[in-house]
């Protein structure tokens, strides 16, 4: 770090003293650099260099902070703008998902052809020998399906490994024509225990969601272009969302991050079409609602996938600005119901939002303050909600340096995961149309950089509340732009429901592990909206406690209070803080995703809080229960 500090020493010496025929160097290989940008969504590594300030000695000072510099790298290809082998822009979203079918069918099931079928077994559809521990196939249905395929069934239980959980696969068996089964695999995936096939379960994922995760999996491994889903059992109680949770874990299950390879990933999904094929009977009572399952899985698999290709894009590619580009994506997509505004630094000023911008001032990039809403078709809407995600698109930790092992310094492009939660909702909300209420979905983007205009330990900031902060943590700076946002939620929008969604705390790792978002909120009612919606969407959250008393570690000598507290309970007093931001008679919850929005084994986003967000915000305009 002197090392660098050193350099650009050196460099800001020499412009002062008007070292031209270096700068011209430099200038002619940033336009080199410029030609190689990829693509419109990708930051541009300098703004079109004028020749005032480079012409000649003392002709003009050097470009003030905030002015667009060579300073920071951002994508290239392998070739030159406009040549045959450049990238296309960056996209938010997947242009295409695979298309998912719902078919029925009576007996002969061996007739449908396509790449791979998968049949769906329950425990209790199969037998183990006692003795020698060998599976075999019990219920009699499987049985036929057997006789039928030329024993393929039996060969895939024989190889041993499957007896049916949920979420297992056996192997895959390659069958052909004279097999009297039309597709080229078959294979079993398990269902779980039968008395628990619900797509209500009390925790994670139903046994739906895992069932179209394996398969997802099976159909990418072995290159399958269309796959066929068959579902022996009889339909559950809750049909159209059996086939929703299956169709939407089918959907996200083949997902890679290769958008930033030079070259075609060659274990990429392929699939392009889903079958699901049901029994006869209970399932198709109501095709309409089949029909709007497969709708609403794949409105959940499109703003699963914002958030994933959010997370996953680096910090010179996700800037803040490309944060209010998806934004704008997502306006565009839907213009009968949404519109959208982002307000630059100036507005924000206007607006006194000093806690936001305190923690933007150091960097080069400009902050933006997304704000999307979302109006009911008619505009009849009889209440006013907000999402509130984290924006922090890079955290350095600011002069409190993120350093040194387990730092995670190398990850901190994830630290916008509520940010991408919250837009990756808003595309859902978009597709879905839900009635009732006006949505806004809010984001106070910027990133944590160190400079000598940025923020230092020991500043107090003024927040658009009023109230203020001493700064004794500058790496605690995700909860001092959110107290903005929800002052704007509630100042200028008019919520009176409010969940915000963010990477907010270490602590809440610790506590949870990585699978687990923290729940927070004084409001009983508040906690049960959000875990109903959690449940619906598969996703894990677990309410914490909310312990008034430690607000007592963030009380100040100098300012309204701290804005961080001691080590013990960090998760908790971090709440505490969002708290002293919201009103009392506004109801608000606070989810800590801090864990859950990284896979950290397979080094990908998980989507994670879409879902569950867009669940909670549909479910506003509902009528209250009497």
């Amino acid at each position: 770090l002197t090392t660098r500090c050193a350099a650009i020493h050196m460099a800001q010496s020499m412009a002062l003293r008007g070292s031209a025929r270096i700068l011209r160097q430099l200038a002619r290989r940033d336009a080199v650099a410029i030609a190689r940008v990829a693509g419109a969504n990708a930051r541009p590594i300098a703004a079109p260099v004028t020749a005032a300030w480079m012409a000649a000695p003392g002709a003009a000072a050097a470009p003030r902070r905030g002015m667009a510099t060579a300073s920071r790298p951002s994508l290239v290809t392998s070739a030159a703008a406009g040549d045959a082998g450049a990238k296309a822009p960056l996209t938010f979203e997947p242009e295409t998902l695979p298309k998912v079918n719902v078919a029925p069918f009576s007996t002969q099931i061996a007739e449908w052809k396509g790449d791979l079928l998968v049949i769906a077994v329950t425990e209790e559809d199969l037998v183990t020998d006692a003795d020698s521990g060998v599976v075999t196939l019990k219920s009699d249905r499987l049985k036929a399906l057997n006789a039928n395929s030329s024993g393929a069934l039996g060969d895939a239980l024989a190889q041993g490994g499957f007896d049916g959980k949920q979420g297992s696969a056996s192997k895959v068996v390659r069958v052909g024509n004279a097999s009297g089964i039309s597709a080229k695999y078959i294979a079993l995936v398990g269902l779980g225990k039968a008395a628990k096939v619900s797509t209500s379960t009390e925790w994670g994922t139903s046994p739906f969601q895992a069932l179209g995760t394996t398969v997802a999996a099976l159909a990418k491994g072995h290159r399958a272009k269309t796959l066929g889903v068959v579902l022996l059992e009889a339909c559950p109680s809750e049909p159209s969302g059996a086939i929703g949770q299956l169709a939407s874990a089918v959907l996200l299950g083949g997902y890679e991050s290769s958008r930033f390879k030079s070259k075609k990933s060659p274990t990429a999904s392929v699939l392009e079409s889903v079958d699901i094929v049901l029994r006869t009977g209970g399932w198709f009572t109501n095709e309409a609602g089949l029909t709007k399952a497969v709708s609403k899985a794949h409105a959940v698999a499109a703003g699963t996938m914002v958030t994933r290709y959010l997370v996953e894009a680096p910090p010179n590619v996700c800037t803040p600005t490309h944060l209010a580009d998806c934004a704008r994506h997502i306006a565009a997509k839907f213009p009968d119901t949404f519109k959208i505004e982002v307000l630059d630094k100036a507005a924000c000023q206007a607006m006194n939002m000093g806690l936001y911008l305190g923690v933007a001032e150091a960097s080069e990039e400009p902050p933006r303050f997304i704000h999307l809403t979302y109006t009911p078709k008619g505009g009849a809407a009889n209440k006013k909600v907000a999402v509130v995600g984290k924006g922090l698109t890079f955290d350095s930790g600011g002069y409190n340096l993120k350093a040194g092992p387990g730092s995670m310094i190398e990850l901190m492009k994830f630290d916008m995961g509520g940010a991408a939660a919250t837009l990756g909702a808003a595309r859902i909300v978009g597709a879905m149309q839900p009635a009732g209420a006006e949505i806004h979905f809010i984001v106070a983007a910027c990133e944590n950089m160190v400079a000598g205009k940025g923020l230092r330990p020991g500043d107090v900031l003024t927040g658009a509340s009023g109230k203020t902060v001493e700064v004794n943590n500058t790496d605690a700076e995700g909860r001092l732009t959110l107290a903005d946002a929800l002052w704007f939620a509630q100042e200028k929008c008019g919520a009176t429901s409010i969940v915000d969604a963010a990477t907010l705390t270490g602590a809440c790792i610790i506590a949870l592990g990585n699978d687990i978002a923290g729940l927070f909120t004084p409001s009983d009612s508040a906690a049960a909206a959000v875990e109903k919606a959690a449940k619906a969407a598969g996703e894990k959250v677990w309410r914490m406690p909310f312990e008034s008393g430690y607000f007592d570690q963030l009380k100040s000598a100098c300012a309204d209070m701290k804005n961080t507290g001691g080590r013990a309970g960090g998760s908790i007093t971090a709440a505490l803080f969002l708290k002293q931001f919201v009103k009392e008679e506004v109801e608000w919850a606070h989810l800590d995703i801090a864990g859950p929005v990284w896979d950290e084994k397979a080094g990908l986003p998980t989507g994670f809080g879409a879902a569950t967000l867009a669940e909670w915000a549909a479910a506003q305009g509902a009528p209250a229960s009497k």
